[in-house]
């Protein structure tokens, strides 16, 4: 793969094709690639039998048909050659081997015929009937064919692979539609791009089928794939076509457009989908159990397309953070899967009681909110709820405000224990000065709290509920045997940027809790473990290790993708418009520094469940060893 960090500019183009006149055609199609070229178009898909036409009927039996097909092909690649044109090129025809007619699809490159692909599965029914005119791929009695004056291959099972990482494939309209398309198998042996010339008529309710064929083919096959379908033009007699183009990646439609003519263009990394595959194994396995595994693909290599850099102008900065149209159901279905996974431990433990030290900030808020829906899903009273505020030497007024507020409004058992007279003694017994506002003065807290907790929890039969979350995780911003540690971790598959999402969210479902969460959502993210100088916290957690929607996009984009450090850096760069890279830099640079020096935290957490695609858990989803340092320290 090139430099480029995997990104390729792909397009479908659209025209308003001239039935039965090549000539005419093949004009549009040297107008829209050269228009590609300005692009910086590197993959251009056009309809099924886009040269002629789909609709000729009869005409395509006709010997003139196709000698006009072959010279109009010919002017082409005469173009590209004239323009050193590199784009890789589909061109959907009508071609004669040995007295028979197929519909192919021709890939071309610059002057260049790459390889000829055949239609596999023929439509002979209702308003199709190409079995008249075409022979299936099936019936082709050689791999190679000649056209333009050169001998090409001529085969179904044909990958081109370019520099840029792509892996193009292709499958013609009809053949997507059968129980076990060409696809499946294309992408088994290493295509990531699909590419499907077509010519697919509208009838009402159709094109939702169509999208969502191409879209569940992507994901299914872990690929990008191309659909261009026949326009407006081939709207003749009882037909009318809508020119349905479609770019899918990977399960989601990344363009989309019908009844336009021109270019539809997007961006797709070609490296995640590599990435993916890497990752998810069983994606290769389904090549042992083929009953065709023993076929042979004809490879060809195509050149370098353009040199120039393309990125996508667009990269999500939230990654974690539901930004579709039901992002109260989503949030819904998160406090689900976490309430559920708290109340089933419960359940089998045979505990009633639950112990949450409730600070006043976000995490301790959703776990407080999430161990009230588990409580509720298995009949058990919210007083068996024992929510413990522990205020010490930086606790502000406002966290206090808000922590008893809150548990007073939701009706839990609630106490203060103040840790401030507990801390002095322990300094003193160790021989720590009360003045010096070291790590252990910070962390001497953190463990007192989380000895009251299992304490009390002893004490109640009760189980304490960790408050720590997957952002915090990442970066060891924990003390060991600490908060570091509690009985069940609700939290550690949420990353700070979702649990302040879900904590807002929560509020507008609950009316009665929105005034008091939204307060808490508007809380400066403070481990309060310094004391406050004039009202004012002298400690930022944020202002010590930056900000956590860089954070959690740095960890979105190298745990579940597996960006390298300099791809990370320039999505950065492209998420984040209005931060200074210098700000971005440096917080980079702590995430791999904090990353890989804190492992040793990640590999004895207590249980959490698992909520999304990321998790840090040693027993599922990361296993790295505890003192290994990122390469570029």
């Amino acid at each position: 793969m090139s430099d480029k960090f995997g990104f390729v500019k792909v397009a479908t183009g659209s025209f308003d094709v001239t039935v039965g006149n090549p000539t005419a055609n093949s004009k549009e199609i040297i107008n829209i690639r050269r228009q590609a070229v300005k692009e910086r178009v590197e993959v251009l898909l056009f309809p099924e039998l886009a040269l002629t036409g789909y609709t000729c009927g009869d005409l395509f039996l006709q010997s003139y048909l196709t000698k006009m097909t072959e010279a109009a092909l010919q002017e082409i690649l005469k173009d590209g050659q004239k323009h050193n044109n590199k784009i890789i090129t589909i061109i959907g025809l009508p071609l004669r081997q040995r007295g028979m007619l197929f519909n192919v699809a021709a890939i071309i490159q610059g002057s260049k015929i790459l390889g000829v692909v055949p239609k596999s599965y023929l439509p002979n029914h209702s308003e199709y009937y190409e079995k008249r005119w075409f022979s299936p791929a099936s019936s082709r009695t050689e791999n190679t064919v000649m056209l333009c004056g050169q001998k090409v291959p001529f085969t179904p099972d044909l990958i081109v692979e370019a520099p840029n990482g792509i892996r193009l494939a292709c499958e013609i309209c009809e053949d997507l539609w059968v129980n076990n398309p060409p696809s499946s198998n294309h992408t088994m042996y290493g295509a990531n791009l699909i590419v499907n010339p077509s010519a697919s008529n509208e009838v009402a309710t159709k094109s939702q089928y169509r999208r969502d064929l191409v879209r569940i083919q992507s994901a299914r096959c872990m690929c990008a794939y191309l659909y261009a379908s026949s326009g407006l033009g081939e709207s003749t007699t009882d037909l009318v076509f809508s020119g349905h183009n479609i770019i899918a990646y990977n399960g989601s439609i990344k363009a989309e457009e019908k009844y336009g003519t021109g270019l539809l263009t997007t961006i797709l990394d070609i490296e995640k989908l590599e990435n993916d595959r890497v990752k998810f194994i069983s994606f290769s396995q389904g090549i042992e159990g083929a009953s065709d595994s023993r076929r042979k693909y004809i490879i060809v290599e195509a050149e370098e397309i353009v040199s120039e850099e393309v990125s996508p102008d667009y990269v999500d900065p939230f990654p974690f953070v539901p930004n579709d149209k039901r992002k109260e159901e989503r949030c819904k279905e998160i406090l689900y899967l976490q309430a559920r996974g708290l109340s089933e431990r419960l359940k089998k433990i045979g505990i009633q009681k639950t112990v949450i030290g409730i600070s006043g900030g976000l995490d301790s808020t959703l776990a407080l909110l999430v161990a009230a829906d588990a409580h509720k899903m298995i009949g058990l009273p919210l007083e068996n709820i024992i929510g413990i505020t522990m205020p010490g030497f930086g606790t502000s007024e406002k966290t206090k405000t808000n922590s008893n507020r809150l548990m007073e409004l939701m009706g839990i058992t609630y106490s203060t224990i103040d840790i401030k007279a507990s801390c002095l003694q322990h300094f003193e017994d160790i021989g720590h000065s009360s003045d010096c506002y070291d790590v252990t003065y910070e962390n001497v807290q953190a463990r007192e709290r989380t000895q009251i907790l299992m304490d009390v929890a002893n004490m109640e039969n009760a189980l304490v509920i960790g408050t720590g979350d997957l952002s915090e995780l990442a970066l060891g911003w924990s003390t060991y045997n600490g908060d570091h540690m509690s009985m069940y971790a609700v939290n550690s598959g949420v990353p700070k940027t979702l649990v302040k999402y879900l904590v807002s969210t929560y509020g507008h479902i609950n009316p009665e809790l929105n005034e008091v969460l939204d307060s808490i959502c508007n809380t400066t993210i403070s481990p309060e473990l310094l004391p406050i100088e004039k009202g004012e916290h002298i400690q930022s957690t944020e202002g010590t290790i930056g900000k956590y929607d860089l954070h959690d996009f740095f960890l979105y984009h190298f745990i579940r993708n597996g960006f390298s450090k300099e791809k990370i850096l320039k999505l950065a760069y492209i998420a984040f418009k209005n931060v200074m890279h210098v700000e971005i830099d440096k917080t980079l640079d702590i995430f791999f520094e904090r990353f890989f020096s804190q492992q040793f935290k990640r590999s004895c957490l207590p249980d959490g469940p698992k909520v999304g695609t990321v998790s840090l858990s040693p027993r599922g989803d990361w296993r790295m060893p505890s003192d290994v340092k990122y390469p570029h320290q």
